[in-house]
């Protein structure tokens, strides 16, 4: 208790840092909303998901938000998918990228623009991506992020529930989880699916939202509508409704402190879609 006490008084400490100033000014390749993908196919099973009302980590209690239904990947996205995307996609190469997009980390473990590093599985999730280049993954793949509450109610499961968030050993296990080191260079669906048969969501690696960041920057995130300029500063703190939820307050503070053109070693993604009526 006393080291997770320590771990998240480290983490909390992300949602009362203050913004540094930042220049109005937006480069005009900023938003690629209208650039187009080159599209990709990668062959990974999506999962519905029965959407519902259900209570987030950050707001009142009853106050709930409704979840439409979607589609999730079973998995988070890996290396060898990303370097298909990579290769038929140049701009998104390493030493293509607009800088504006990616920090200097961008696919660091790569030996070069095509070629995974040698001890890199390519199976194993794809990491030191931003959230530019995570984005323009999944439209290249007719996908999305998933956002913020969309994750988070599909992580709510356990093995045998749809919303384990009350069993006592529920946030302790996922907490176990986040402590292993090097777990991302492991290949993805090795533990055992989540009720709705989705893998890794926490195993692996932390993820990528397409709102990261909107507990802070909008006022209401169930839209999922945001502007990319606004992804890039977070500061002071949010409302909880469980404070005993340690698992969910690292993961909120995590994604507060991003930048979208952050990348991470133990920073991932998968994609997400709406599903349509027919």
């Amino acid at each position: 208790m006393i080291k997770i006490m320590h771990i998240l008084l480290i983490v909390s400490g992300i949602f009362f840092i203050s913004c540094e100033e930042k220049s109005n000014e937006v480069p005009n390749s900023f938003s690629f909303e209208n650039q187009k993908e080159e599209p990709i196919h990668p062959d990974v099973k999506m999962i519905s998901i029965k959407g519902g009302k259900y209570q987030p980590f950050y707001r009142k209690q009853d106050s709930l938000i409704l979840v439409k239904d979607f589609e999730i990947d079973e998995r988070p996205v890996t290396n060898a998918e990303f370097l298909d995307f990579v290769k038929k996609n140049p701009k998104w190469k390493r030493s293509q990228v607009k800088t504006v997009f990616v920090d200097s980390t961008y696919l660091k473990d790569w030996k070069d623009d095509e070629t995974l590093g040698a001890d890199m599985n390519p199976n194993a999730p794809v990491t030191f991506v931003s959230w530019f280049a995570a984005k323009a993954y999944a439209k290249s793949a007719g996908k999305r992020l998933p956002t913020i509450d969309e994750w988070e109610f599909v992580a709510m499961a356990d093995e045998t529930s749809s919303n384990a968030r009350k069993k006592p050993s529920y946030s302790s296990d996922i907490i176990k989880q986040y402590e292993v080191k090097f777990k991302e260079k492991n290949p993805v669906k090795q533990s055992k699916p989540n009720y709705y048969g989705v893998y890794n969501m926490f195993d692996l690696v932390w993820e990528w939202t397409g709102d990261f960041n909107s507990v802070l920057t909008t006022n209401d995130s169930r839209t999922a509508e945001y502007d990319d300029k606004g992804l890039f500063c977070a500061s002071a703190a949010t409302t909880s409704t469980d404070i005993l939820n340690y698992a969910s307050f690292m993961r909120y503070a995590f994604r507060q402190s991003l930048n979208a053109n952050y990348t991470v070693a133990n920073l991932g993604f998968r994609c997400a879609k709406d599903i349509t009526i027919k």
